[in-house]
């Protein structure tokens, strides 16, 4: 269950597909979609899903409200949201924006959040030491730039491909700390993960094959071609589809590999857990963070793959 349609962001599962991973491990997937993360929840819930893509937020949201809910594979590895400026821009660290405009899609997406968060961080105040300026997303957000209306953007991983495929080069100043923030994955139930071990085996094997193949530059065409499967509009625009990939593929594959596709940073979950506290997201600490997610299958999913 996906919280939203796509074929070029949930690459890798559709490529484990098309290839016939899922095949060669003896499992039949069904992909549906719904609206957003907490609906994914929801389903699982309700046992019309055994396996969703929701975000860390929602889930340590929905464990919260007392559902068993356990984050298994850590797809998008690094944050979906970034702060980015032009390829010829001077500025190379976020501090350097002091006195300028930030470009946003929408005054309240959760990527104005992310950059918030970021500013935050350095001491830096909305209003006093930089300014959010609306400016839509797309070709209005090219215009912007273009006219030199803002200075940097808090960009989406969509948001980012569309910006340079329309000729905006871009350079990412987002700090590595704030990648750390991890976006959606796959998520199940603690009793899914007891009654069929052996299916999410199978089922993280088959993501992490097709990450690897997806990986190598001389399969591009075969993982958009695989991807249209998800979302056969979206791979019309070839130039669209390209661009999108290449700036999903930098978020799904991880900064490092020596723990394996899939794996989860404790660290990373405690980062979120005091994100979502600071923000109101969560009322009170998790008592259990550590059960939020599992490493458990990590090795059997990375076993003979070559990283």
């Amino acid at each position: 269950m996906f919280p939203s349609p796509g074929g070029v962001g949930y690459y890798p599962f559709y490529v484990a597909i098309g290839e016939g991973y899922f095949d060669k491990e003896g499992l039949r997937v069904r992909p549906e979609s719904v609206n957003g993360s907490g609906q994914v929840l929801q389903m699982l819930a309700a046992g019309q899903a055994q396996i969703g893509h929701p975000g860390p937020g929602p889930l340590l949201a929905a464990r919260a409200a007392g559902l068993d809910m356990v984050f298994l594979y850590n797809n998008f590895a690094k944050s979906q949201f970034g702060l980015v400026v032009k390829d010829d821009s001077a500025f190379k660290i976020p501090d350097q924006l002091k006195g300028k405009k930030i470009g946003v899609g929408t005054a309240d997406g959760a990527e104005v959040a992310f950059v918030r968060a970021i500013l935050d961080d350095l001491k830096m105040k909305e209003g006093t030491d930089y300014e959010f300026l609306t400016v839509g997303d797309g070709g209005m957000a090219t215009a912007a730039f273009m006219r030199g209306d803002i200075d940097a953007y808090a960009s989406g991983t969509r948001d980012a491909a569309i910006l340079r495929l329309r000729g905006v080069p871009l350079r990412e100043i987002t700090p590595d700390k704030f990648l750390a923030y991890f976006g959606n994955g796959y998520v199940t139930t603690r009793d899914f993960i007891k009654k069929d071990p052996e299916a999410l085996k199978g089922f993280g094997r088959a993501l992490a094959k097709a990450s690897v193949f997806a990986a190598d530059p001389a399969n591009k065409a075969k993982v958009l071609e695989h991807a249209k499967i998800g979302n056969p509009q979206e791979g019309e625009d070839k130039a669209f589809s390209g661009a999108l990939f290449e700036a999903m593929k930098g978020r799904v594959t991880p900064a490092d590999l020596s723990n394996g596709w899939g794996y989860h940073h404790p660290e990373q979950w405690k980062l979120w857990h005091a994100a979502l506290l600071a923000s109101g997201a969560l009322k009170a600490p998790l008592p259990d963070l550590e059960n939020a997610y599992t490493n458990q299958f990590v090795k059997d999913w990375n076993a003979g793959i070559a990283q």
